[in-house]
């Protein structure tokens, strides 16, 4: 089991993380409203259909990846108990997603061919596999927690 100020570094982490992706997003998602408002070619022509779906596959995911980060490390403040395996397991997993499942899908419409993604596009299986596998491990966790390590959230802690 790891200590508050353990959870509460990677609680942390999670939470700066997640509003600085947040922030990151939104401005991806205003700048692609304003390629519509603008009527940018290299976005709008017919011929940049996967540049326009990659590119908005991007701003959905990392937004989502974003606000998980936040409710994470809000989890994380809330049961403080998780294992720390586990917590550095499911951190590097959850942060490894929040990059390359977004990043994929963003790199994927920086260059493509033929109406296909370019190469980037590859890092999204694996960022959706640590995302999947971030989740059951979440789940796990607070299923033990809920098992007997601990009987409610914050029970235990000063606060």
């Amino acid at each position: 089991m790891t200590g508050p100020s353990t959870t509460s570094a990677f609680a942390r982490r999670h939470l700066r993380f997640g509003w600085w992706a947040l922030a990151a997003f939104a401005t991806l998602g205003l700048l692609l409203e304003a390629f519509h408002g603008f009527k940018a070619r290299m976005y709008l022509d017919v011929s940049n259909d996967t540049r326009r779906l990659t590119w908005t596959l991007a701003h959905a995911h990392g937004t989502l990846l974003a606000v998980v980060n936040i409710v994470f490390g809000l989890v994380l403040n809330a049961w403080p108990d998780f294992s720390v395996r586990r917590l550095r397991l499911i951190s590097g997993s959850l942060l490894g997603a929040s990059l390359l499942l977004p990043g994929g899908f963003f790199l994927g419409g920086v260059s493509f061919y033929s109406g296909d993604p370019g190469l980037g596009v590859l890092l999204v299986p694996a960022g959706a596999v640590l995302f999947i596998g971030s989740i059951v491990m979440i789940a796990q966790e607070l299923g033990a927690l809920g098992k007997g390590r601990e009987k409610s959230p914050g029970q235990g802690r000063n606060r």
